[in-house]
């Protein structure tokens, strides 16, 4: 039975404690989200311009998430998942700390892996995963 942790993403969640003996931990760092609304400029003729609030824009979140097989998990099945969530356009829900991130879901617009230590065999030990969402409306 998992015990809740920071955070998730969709079904992704982050420091999971399953069961007595299994710890499956997924962390995050370098976590930003970026809030740019929008304006429309009006050209005035021998003036400044007017800008004019048209709306709130879309929101966009980046953070890189560290595997690692000595937190339980599996690197490369970990981020094959995330891209599959990536080419289906999953809209997943994002939430840090029991409290969810944005009023709509988010999808992954772009995903890159840096596999840190890969043993003689060619199996993943550790891996980052850099992630940009976009809020899905």
């Amino acid at each position: 039975m998992a015990t809740p942790g920071l955070g998730s993403l969709g079904d992704i969640g982050f420091i999971s404690v399953m069961g007595k003996d299994r710890v499956k931990i997924r962390n995050f760092r370098d976590f930003e989200r970026v809030t740019a609304d929008r304006y429309a400029a009006s050209e005035i003729h021998l003036k400044k311009p007017r800008e004019q609030f048209l709306g709130p824009g879309l929101d966009t979140i980046s953070l890189i998430i560290v595997l690692d097989v000595s937190l339980g998990m599996n690197p490369r099945k970990e981020a094959e998942k995330l891209v599959g969530y990536s080419r289906d356009g999953k809209a997943l829900t994002f939430e840090i700390g029991g409290k969810k991130l944005g009023t709509n879901k988010w999808v992954i617009k772009r995903l890159s892996q840096a596999w840190t230590r890969v043993d003689p065999q060619g199996d993943v030990h550790a891996a980052e995963v850099t992630l940009e969402l976009g809020e899905y409306v």
